[in-house]
């Protein structure tokens, strides 16, 4: 039997986080690991052209190729563009505190 390389896939909603180890050949991409880990009949919203994907915490593209023990990560898209919220806080006149909130009032 020849070797094969052990990966994990991760996909993450606000209130959970699924992981799924997989065995692929040496030589896989993270697309083959995207597939094989079942994650896109479980969660229908996982679209290999719209969503992003990362190993380790470094954006990657899918025929990124894999090493033993790496950990792909399934990017959900964000919900409103940061900057756009930050502008238009700032145009309403709204202190923010470090970290994204509103700050308090003291």
């Amino acid at each position: 039997m020849s070797e094969q390389i052990h990966i994990e896939v991760v996909y993450a909603l606000h209130d959970r986080q699924k992981v799924v180890s997989v065995q692929l050949a040496p030589g896989a991409t993270v697309r083959d690991a995207v597939e094989r880990s079942g994650l896109q009949t479980e969660f229908p919203e996982i679209d290999l052209a719209v969503n992003k994907f990362g190993i380790w915490n470094k954006l990657t593209k899918l025929d990124a190729a894999l090493r033993d023990k790496d950990r792909v990560e399934i990017y959900r898209p964000l919900i409103a563009d940061p900057k756009e919220v930050r502008r238009q806080r700032a145009s309403e006149g709204k202190v923010m505190k470090k970290g994204g909130g509103d700050a308090e009032a003291g």
